[in-house]
């Protein structure tokens, strides 16, 4: 049955069928084909998988998200960043980093991030003289860090399949994060300053920066209060989800005084698209794990790997070479909530902390965003910035090699997860 399963999901994505819908039929055609159980219990773990109070937090935190960035609080953000940045060799270019690393504090979604950010930062950065490949590379990469830095969704989604609290996710991914926007930064920096890229007009004073600053600041400060009511319990993630989204309200209403009727309803609806889109996949996704738990390949998967490789290290590696490849063609949902199930057991039986395990998925998987030859952020910045996906892929391989030394470095250093 599992065969099936697999072949049947893998013909229907070549056929370019979406992926919740790939996997719900998957599902559907190996119970047809093993005979022995009803088609109903499809239908079935299509349903319980949405009969979970933690999974509310999805909905509401992009909503949050969509209110903050689609305001006057977006753009004090982008204002500060660029602004601040501009002082610096390459500091266009270091814009996007810094930005998606504050966006990625809001919204939680690669996705998001490189579509509302792209089409204001890669113009300008073009304007300035800076290579179209190399702009779409920056974005496409830098998006990442918004499943890195709390909230995030993916950790939610790894929450649900493990039973790790969220906190700790959210909090593990911290460093990494902010490693990676640092490693970044650094490209950015020795890329210009290697072609020769100079900045092009004047920074503002030191009076207006800190203005921007103190504009910026409740949305900057909006991951911090997110950590501390979740690390010490004062609301659980559903809460919190809700709170952020009376917290942006708030400030939309009171602060900035731009919330109207129609805002408020395009927040909604980009919102419920958004979510409608990620629970689909979690529906199906649950339908072919509780298949494949049935035909008990984790157990089966977990005893080979034991047999076949001894060394714990060698185990690791392997998860992770995995995962490169699987993140190529999969989006990061269906490929986390697919092989979660498959590899958490397997990195308890070597002593693995879930919550390590996790971010390694995460942004392994995250890394999968902008590879070839699915990869979305990657198509997202190369059609805004108009240029060739050849283009973008040449300029990609700095920050994809940087990425890949963090994921190492997180995979075989717990401390950098587990502070």
């Amino acid at each position: 049955m599992s065969f099936v399963l697999t072949l049947a999901f893998i013909v229907l994505m070549l056929l370019a069928v979406p992926v919740g819908h790939g996997m719900v039929i998957a599902a559907a055609v190996a119970v047809l084909w093993d005979g022995t159980l009803p088609l109903m219990i499809v239908a079935q773990q299509l349903f319980q998988q949405t009969q979970s109070f933690p999974m509310l937090a999805l909905p509401f935190f992009m909503l949050a998200g969509s209110l903050m960035m689609g305001g006057r609080l977006g753009k004090e953000l982008l204002s500060f960043a660029s602004e601040f940045m501009k002082r610096f060799t390459g500091g266009e270019l270091s814009t996007t980093v810094v930005a998606s690393a504050v966006f990625g504090g809001v919204s939680g979604s690669a996705v998001a991030n490189s579509s509302a950010l792209g089409p204001v930062l890669i113009p300008w950065q073009k304007k300035c003289g800076y290579p179209a490949g190399l702009c779409a590379a920056n974005m496409a990469t830098s998006s990442v860090l918004d499943i890195l830095i709390p909230p995030s969704i993916p950790m939610i989604l790894y929450s649900l399949i493990s039973g790790v609290s969220v906190a700790d996710l959210f909090l593990a991914g911290v460093l990494p994060g902010l490693l990676m926007a640092g490693s970044f930064v650094f490209l950015c920096w020795w890329i210009s300053r290697r072609r020769g890229y100079k900045n092009t007009g004047s920074t503002i004073g030191k009076r207006e920066l800190l203005r921007l600053a103190l504009k910026s600041l409740p949305a900057l400060v909006m991951p911090v209060w997110i950590l501390i009511f979740l690390r010490f319990g004062v609301a659980t993630p559903t809460e919190v989800a809700v709170l952020a989204v009376v917290y942006s309200i708030l400030l939309s209403v009171l602060l900035y005084k731009d919330l109207n009727w129609a805002r408020f309803k395009e927040a909604m609806v980009e919102a419920g698209m958004a979510t409608g889109i990620v629970m689909l996949v979690i529906m199906g996704s649950a339908a072919c794990g509780w298949l494949l738990t049935f035909d008990e390949v984790p157990a089966r998967f977990v005893a080979w790997v034991s047999a076949t490789i001894q060394n714990p290290w060698l185990i690791l590696m392997a998860m992770n070479v995995v995962l490169l490849i699987v993140g190529m063609p999969l989006d990061l949902p269906p490929a986390l909530l697919l092989f979660g199930p498959i590899f958490v057991p397997l990195g308890a039986s070597l002593g693995l902390d879930p919550v390590q395990l996790g971010v390694i998925m995460v942004l392994n998987l995250g890394i999968g965003i902008y590879t070839p030859p699915v990869g979305t952020t990657l198509f997202i910045s190369t059609s805004i910035a108009k240029c060739t996906l050849d283009e973008t892929t040449r300029e990609l391989w700095p920050f994809f090699f940087a990425a890949v030394l963090l994921l190492l470095a997180v995979t075989y250093i717990p401390a950098l997860t587990l502070y």
